[in-house]
């Protein structure tokens, strides 16, 4: 196959250089940012670049962009994609960008599949992309009523080539649900325990604890304020569920309620020992 990828940041790069590791498909990139093209080319982490009046030569575009992005170059370029050929996202959020390209280029006979690679790091761009970003990691489709199922297997088989340990199948809306509590709701939590004015005194006094529950503070704002508030209303529904337990603790410890507050870390701990045990069988 010839795949083309529009942007060559973190997902983009890395899903050109699996691409190359692991496959011989035809790989070629666009990107605004010459550099990150021109670094792609002299790695070989890419066949060449292409501009995007050239999309029609794809079999499979990958858009590796902010989620405002993905939207404007689909619109911007729509006539450009290849009549049957098919277009996946990476983004972190799938209602609002299915709701706002879907249609018009199924219209075009183009097939659009919401995906997100389910991998990461706290650094962005080209520089920072691996070949194995994405070993062990899930590949999450959110097919719809529009989508060719021949296209789907095309894809789900493309993303095992690449290294992704599974697929998950499921609703954008389910998408967006559950991932404003695993993914988006972990950054808001990290990025509010920092800013306590301990942050800065904790040094020789922090552990595992403190860097697992920091790390992703480390955040690019921009796009992570983007994926909130294209998700405010699961996000907020996690926030204040969050908020509710965190009171129970509160009041526990306030009014010196022993037995409350080791019912409460009880509850957690089971609950996280369910998970786990849920999570190992699937």
């Amino acid at each position: 196959m010839k795949i083309g990828i529009v942007g060559l940041g973190l997902i983009g790069g890395s899903l050109a250089k699996a691409i190359k590791k692991n496959t011989k498909h035809l790989c070629f990139a666009y990107d605004i940012n010459k550099k990150a093209v021109a670094d792609a080319i002299q790695q070989d982490s890419i066949d060449g670049s292409f501009a995007p009046n050239q999309l029609s030569s794809f079999d499979i575009v990958i858009l590796g962009l902010y989620p405002d992005d993905t939207i404007s170059f689909i619109n911007e370029n729509l006539t450009y994609f290849k009549k049957g050929g098919i277009l996946i996202d990476t983004c972190g959020v799938k209602e609002e960008i299915i709701k706002s390209v879907d249609k018009k280029l199924n219209e075009m006979g183009v097939c659009f599949i919401g995906c997100h690679p389910m991998a990461g790091r706290e650094f962005s761009g080209f520089e920072y992309s691996l070949d194995n970003l994405f070993e062990k990691a899930s590949f999450i489709i959110t097919p719809t009523e529009n989508t060719n199922p021949e296209a789907l297997e095309r894809v789900k088989e493309f993303s095992k080539e690449i290294g992704f340990l599974r697929n998950v199948i499921s609703t954008p809306k389910e998408h967006d649900e559950i991932i404003a509590f695993t993914s988006q709701l972990a950054h808001i939590v990290s990025s509010a325990y920092v800013k306590s004015p301990t942050l800065l005194n904790q040094s020789g006094f922090s552990a595992g604890s403190f860097k697992d529950l920091t790390r992703v503070a480390k955040l690019n704002e921009n796009m992570w304020t983007t994926l909130f508030m294209m998700n405010k209303s699961a996000l907020l529904e996690e926030i204040n569920q969050l908020m509710k337990h965190l009171s129970e603790y509160k009041t526990a410890i306030e009014t010196d309620n022993s037995k409350a507050l080791c019912d409460l870390l009880r509850e957690g701990r089971e609950l996280k020992e369910k998970s786990n045990e849920i999570n190992a069988v699937k």
